[in-house]
């Protein structure tokens, strides 16, 4: 990779950083797009796993952050995520099997998903003192495997699938279900990357710019996001129709 390329990277991973901290589920669908018609990576695969990897530093940064505000619901969180792992694995590993082309057409599809999703307004109704019971893990395991495997087979954090899920099976609220998700968004993307990394396909330059731009984003998005407060909503609504016209440019192109 050319330095500017690693650049464009870097200005990549700082977008991805800046739109995970403000916008949480959603925020990293962008990743991948960047990386093929920005960066000019020329292999989906490897645009993915190396995305991938970054999401799950991305992840792990952030949930350092709500773990030291008490907003991670440990135990429901790790049944989730454990539960994916599996589907994040089996989904890494049949996307490695489709053609490039393919691939991408089925992450544009998925990204108007996400778009799409994060349109519908959520309430932030719930339990904030919920508590992992044998009944939730049955709930738990199935959405667990499902949101497990669309993040693995499209290289992306699956927060979109994530928190509606973890508010659907324990009733928790909608913050402590944004904060418990990063746990599974950082273990899909794990599972994701190592599979790709096993397969040879993966950017080890690439996966740093995107890193280290990352950091950068998140510490611009920390004060951002207080002055966006009282207009997140249509921030998010602009966002979400950026997404959904870059989804439909690939889809085109």
């Amino acid at each position: 990779m050319t330095g500017e390329a690693l650049l464009l990277a870097a200005l990549g991973g700082a977008l991805v950083g800046l739109l995970l901290t403000l916008f949480g589920g959603g925020g990293s669908v962008l990743a991948t797009p960047w990386l093929i018609f920005v960066v000019g990576v020329a292999d989906t695969h490897v645009a993915i796993g190396t995305a991938a990897a970054a999401v799950a530093v991305n992840a792990l940064g952030g949930l350092f952050a709500q773990a030291r505000a008490g907003q991670v619901k440990w135990p429901c969180a790790i049944a989730f995520g454990i539960s994916g792992l599996a589907g994040s694995l089996g989904g890494a590993a049949l996307a490695q099997q489709v053609d490039g082309e393919a691939l991408l057409f089925w992450f544009a599809l998925a990204m108007i998903a996400i778009a799409v999703s994060m349109l519908i307004p959520r309430k932030d109704e719930g339990d904030p003192a919920v508590h992992l019971v044998p009944a939730m893990v049955l709930k738990l395991v199935p959405v667990g495997l499902a949101a497990g495997f669309a993040a693995g087979f499209f290289g992306i954090g699956g927060g979109f699938l994530i928190v509606p899920g973890l508010m659907a099976s324990t009733g928790m609220t909608l913050a402590n279900a944004g904060a418990s998700s990063l746990v599974s968004v950082a273990l899909f993307g794990g599972a994701t990357s190592a599979s790709y990394l096993a397969a040879g396909q993966f950017a080890w330059p690439v996966f740093t710019a995107l890193v280290l731009g990352g950091a950068g984003g998140t510490l611009v998005a920390i004060p951002l996001s207080r002055r966006l407060a009282g207009r997140a909503g249509l921030a998010r609504s602009l966002f979400a129709v950026m997404v959904i016209a870059v989804a439909i440019a690939i889809l085109l192109g």
